[in-house]
């Protein structure tokens, strides 16, 4: 009793709560700066034995996390076994990559964070094992059964927290409404299971202590089973020190509980710092917490306060990871929340008991997916905005705070600083003048950006089949807080060029198209009855055309029309004394007519022509016009062998960079630097 005591004055004492917050800060710098996780192999093993974690469908086969001597990331065409099974994999270790885009996703400092630091690429796999665990069995026959059911891709995700079976088409679009919480398993569920089971052990007169328990036995399997989601790990933490804080009468409050939980789940595993579900979760509840008392009225008046406050406390995390937000995405929530809350989310659990309801269920979800699908056609609620530094999301989140104390207080300050932040992060672009083009990695293909004065120019969209790699690019122009596309050059019709281009119109703003002037082929034909559709002007760009983009003066070259890579445009841009030349897909044929037409030389940066191949880059031309900087967008060990060693030799004279080797190539043409986002970097 007397320790007892003593730990409840502690506890009522600030200094151990600074002491405690400054010991969790020093065990997360320690684990996640200061310390290096490496793999205990060596990366030149053949052989794996391990069981399997999990399993994953993907464009190309399957992708399963293999618990062996460290996890693996494994990758394989072909898989016919379950979870838990016991394997012994043949393959190759290969490491992570860096992403070679800018500001988009980094699956070597994801699988770093997950204490996963090797791929392996499986050539055989033969079972040693099948599983035996309970866990494993139940996740598996769950998994089988709900397979059976039309509405399977919403039940593994409402269920079981698997969003990846949704599809990037739904899952991105309510990301954009601001929605995409809804989609996975949160705090709603716990609370309303923790109330079910709670009523039901009170009515069968089972005491307080048993029936807590039993309920946190439940939730944990739960973790177990839905591989421990941050949310609503959050919540079984929670209730855990809250029912200990009413039995042990620690007189701890709500805000007090609940850093506690983030204490513990730092020390679970420091990494979740870097975790959305992790900074979402926690910051909006604690700022939920810290406003309860302001939180009052009928269901729909606290509804509309709580989607007020998880707006505002969310923008500078959408800001941080998205480059966007929504401000019509309260408005959405106020019809989301409930009808998820009050009828999907019910309804997954009673169809997977009630099978008859699948269709129903399938069809509801199906609805409200195209109610989401009709609202991303609502841009004008969508705010673009440049991606900013840790330093200024954590005087954002600092300024929130602020900003909804105001508002709860029906105080017009809040909502006027809210306005000034926004409209002055919204224009950055208009007080910075920049300048610069970048080779943009989109594996075997071309995409070049150009950037002045914040006017956008887009050569080429590369396009590859089962992926469209203009996903990357929209992402990666959103952080940079450019917001449409004033002028897109497609320089001819092959896939690896203009594969992506009704994705990209579709997805991101465009304002006007240039085409060669060749016939058209049936790619460009699809291109031209979307541009008719959105009533986007295109314009067929001839030799001796130019267009002047602020710094930028850009001209056609090539007066050829054949095939394709003939009638590719030969684009020459000038910014101020520099003189860049951008090849397209031309070959020799039409490097020996601009040779005998134009006097190009000393040409300072020279995309390379049809990604290296020995039909372009002839020595005759690269001598000619003598490039000081050649880059080659190439994909890595493609199945042309691009770029070729003649061609290589040809170019000797000039620094090569290589996207297969460099990643994206940027060039900042005012200060003549060149970044590249290396994968090994």
């Amino acid at each position: 009793m007397q320790l007892l005591k003593n730990l409840r004055t502690k506890l009522q004492s600030k200094k151990i709560w600074i002491t405690l917050i400054i010991i969790t800060s020093l065990y997360i710098f320690i684990n996640v700066k200061v310390r290096c996780y490496e793999s205990i192999y060596k990366g030149d093993e053949k052989n794996f034995v391990g069981v399997i974690e999990k399993i994953k469908e993907t464009a190309y086969g399957y992708s399963l996390t293999l618990k062996s001597k460290e996890k693996l990331i494994v990758y394989t065409t072909k898989c016919n076994y379950s979870l838990g099974d016991m394997v012994l994999i043949e393959g190759k270790l290969e490491k992570p990559k860096n992403n070679t885009v800018l500001n988009t996703f980094n699956y070597k400092e994801y699988l770093y964070r997950n204490k996963i630091y090797y791929i392996l690429e499986a050539s055989n796999i033969t079972l040693i094992k099948k599983n035996k665990n309970i866990i494993y069995k139940l996740k598996n026959k769950l998994d089988n059964y709900m397979d059976t059911f039309a509405s399977k891709n919403y039940l593994k995700s409402f269920i079981l927290g698997d969003t990846s079976y949704l599809g990037n088409d739904v899952y991105n679009s309510y990301q954009e409404n601001g929605i995409c919480h809804l989609l996975s398993i949160g705090s709603f569920h716990i609370t309303c299971l923790s109330i079910l089971i709670l009523f039901i052990l009170k009515k069968l007169k089972i005491n307080d202590d048993l029936s807590h328990l039993f309920l946190f036995i439940v939730i944990f399997f739960y973790l177990f089973l839905t591989d421990f989601p941050i949310p609503i790990l959050r919540v079984y933490l929670y209730l855990i020190l809250k029912f200990l804080n009413k039995k042990f009468n620690l007189n701890l409050t709500p805000i007090k509980i609940f850093i506690l939980t983030i204490i513990i789940t730092c020390f679970i595993n420091p990494f979740y710092i870097y975790h959305k579900g992790f900074l979402y979760s926690y910051s909006i509840s604690l700022i939920l917490i810290i406003n309860k008392d302001k939180i009052t009225g009928n269901y729909f008046t606290k509804l509309i306060k709580i989607s007020i406050i998880s707006f505002i406390a969310s923008i500078p995390f959408n800001i941080y990871f998205n480059y966007s937000i929504n401000l019509l995405s309260i408005f959405y929530n106020l019809f989301y929340v409930p009808v998820f809350n009050l009828i999907v989310f019910p309804m997954s659990l009673v169809t997977l008991i009630v099978p008859i309801l699948d269709n129903l269920f399938y069809n509801i979800m199906k609805f409200l997916n195209n109610i989401s699908f009709s609202l991303n056609n609502l841009t004008f609620g969508i705010l673009i905005l440049k991606k900013m530094s840790l330093l200024i999301l954590i005087l954002y989140l600092i300024m929130m705070i602020f900003i909804i104390k105001s508002i709860l207080e029906y105080k017009k300050t809040g909502i006027i600083i809210l306005v000034i932040v926004l409209i002055v992060h919204y224009n950055i672009n208009n007080f910075i003048s920049k300048d610069f083009f970048m080779i943009i990695d989109v594996n075997q293909g071309d995409s070049s950006l150009f950037y002045s004065n914040n006017k956008t120019v887009l050569i080429d969209t590369g396009g590859l089949y089962k992926k469209n790699v203009s996903e990357n690019t929209i992402i990666m122009l959103k952080s940079l807080g450019i917001k449409k596309i004033d002028y897109l050059f497609l320089t001819h019709g092959d896939f690896d060029h203009m594969g992506d281009s009704i994705y990209l119109i579709n997805n991101f703003k465009v304002n006007e198209v240039y085409m060669n002037s060749n016939e058209i082929n049936l790619k460009e034909s699809e291109l031209i009855k979307v541009l008719d559709k959105k009533k986007i002007s295109y314009v067929f760009f001839k030799e001796k055309d130019n267009l002047i983009v602020n710094n930028l003066n850009i001209i056609e070259l090539n007066g050829l029309n054949d095939d394709e890579n003939t009638s590719s445009l030969v684009l020459y841009i000038l910014f101020k004394n520099k003189k860049i030349l951008m090849m397209g897909d031309a070959g020799v044929l039409v490097e020996d007519y601009i040779l005998n037409k134009y006097n190009l030389v000393d040409i300072d940066y020279l995309k390379v022509g049809h990604h290296g191949s020995n039909t372009s880059s002839s020595k005759k031309f690269i001598d000619t016009i003598k490039p000081k900087y050649s880059f080659i967008s190439v994909g890595l060990n493609n199945r042309y062998n691009h770029p070729n060693e003649e061609v290589l030799d040809n170019l000797n004279n000039s620094k090569i960079y290589r996207t297969d080797i460099n990643g994206s190539i940027e060039v900042d043409l005012s200060k003549n630097k060149i970044i590249t986002y290396d994968v090994n970097r």
